[in-house]
């Protein structure tokens, strides 16, 4: 039979059988070389998040911030009859009024009892260190003396360089102040296509899935911000209204210090104890007793009983990972690390559960683990 004579198929199937093509061996160079691509993407990816980590934290700050405005409009909804966008507006006017209160409040109380509390301090350093150096340790250093300034400052160079790096300090953390405030306001705005834009990059028919788990990451981040406000806040006017009733100086100072503390769970309340014990040293062994021992009261009842019912819905992560994430975090990447490491570990806690061990492995452990907490 001629090729002219044979049906379209039969010939499609006479040209394939005598190709000499191994079509085996080329869809293995292919896969091959897809593998090999996917590697070469997934390292370039990993070394451009290491060397821009710190910008990735202060851009998960505008996060956290975005979800406490989120959380603040969503409070207000029941009360005030108008738009998201409308109800965020006020939220934003309602901090500004507030914090420009705070500052001109602040500033001709807080300098003059933060020095009162540095000098105190300065002085009771002093005293332990001449007790240890009568045991042989010399725990501050050969340079230490008992005027800081004069330690900070005793020639030019020293000066200039101090200065410079407090200057240096002062602008990076202006700019990163500033960088978290618009972020979170951008965000906080327009909130669902800025989360569309990552939910576009996973294949359609994981969409609906990837939205769920970033609206249940977001709900975590809000519930956690607004507990740690309200814990700052507790804390703040017990320890203040404690401390003035013991008579020590600066209360306010003191119980601001020991607010702002928990934001750092575990080593933040236990650093806060030191400026307490310092400035009632000199008061004598009764006020520093009771300084201690009320500080020590008000931080268990907080830390024990009123930190867990107010995150219990946020954060349900064992207290030995949250603190080995605050350890890793802060050696790597700083004060931001560490301020940030109970967040980070609560919405990885959620991918966790929700892509690797609900869908990748099939398990229904997160399920599981949400019905028990």
């Amino acid at each position: 039979m001629s090729e002219s004579r044979m049906g379209p198929e039969r010939v499609r199937e006479v040209v394939l059988n005598e190709s000499p093509i191994d079509h085996n061996g080329d869809t293995g160079q292919r896969s091959l070389l897809a593998t090999g691509l996917i590697l070469l993407v997934a390292g370039v990816t990993l070394f451009l998040v290491w060397t821009t980590v710190p910008s990735l934290l202060i851009v998960f700050a505008g996060v956290l911030f975005a979800a406490l405005l989120d959380a603040a409009a969503r409070a207000l909804a029941p009360v005030v009859p108008l738009g998201r966008v409308w109800r965020l507006t006020f939220v934003l006017l309602l901090l500004s009024a507030l914090s420009s209160f705070g500052l001109v409040w602040g500033a001709g109380k807080l300098p003059e009892q933060t020095r009162l509390l540095l000098k105190v301090m300065d002085a009771q350093l002093d005293i332990v260190q001449q007790h240890l150096l009568s045991y042989g340790v010399d725990l501050l250093g050969p340079e230490w003396g008992r005027d800081i300034a004069q330690w900070l400052f005793a020639d030019q160079g020293r000066f200039f360089s101090h200065a410079q790096f407090l200057l240096g300090g002062a602008s990076s953390l202006l700019t990163g102040v500033l960088v978290i405030l618009f972020l979170g306001i951008l965000f906080a705005f327009d909130p669902t296509s800025y989360r569309e834009s990552l939910v576009v990059l996973v294949r359609r028919s994981y969409r609906a899935r990837m939205r769920a788990v970033m609206d249940e990451m977001g709900n975590v981040m809000r519930l956690w911000f607004v507990g740690q406000l309200i814990r700052i806040i507790l804390m703040t006017l017990c320890v203040w209204l404690a401390l003035y009733l013991i008579g020590l100086p600066g209360p306010f100072v003191l119980g601001l210090q020991a607010g702002l503390s928990n934001f750092i769970p575990y080593l933040g309340p236990i650093v806060a104890a030191i400026p307490i014990a310092l400035v009632a040293m000199p008061l004598g062994a009764s006020p520093l007793i009771w300084a201690v021992v009320v500080y020590t009261i008000i931080q268990s009842i907080e830390g024990y009983v009123i930190g867990p019912l107010i995150q219990r819905q946020a954060v349900e992560t064992p207290p030995a990972w949250t603190l080995v994430a605050i350890v890793l975090l802060g050696a790597l990447f700083g004060v931001m690390g560490i301020a940030l490491a109970m967040p980070l570990v609560a919405i990885g806690r959620v991918a966790i559960i929700r892509f690797y061990v609900e869908d990748y492995l099939g398990d229904r452990l997160g399920a599981a683990m949400d019905n028990r907490e």
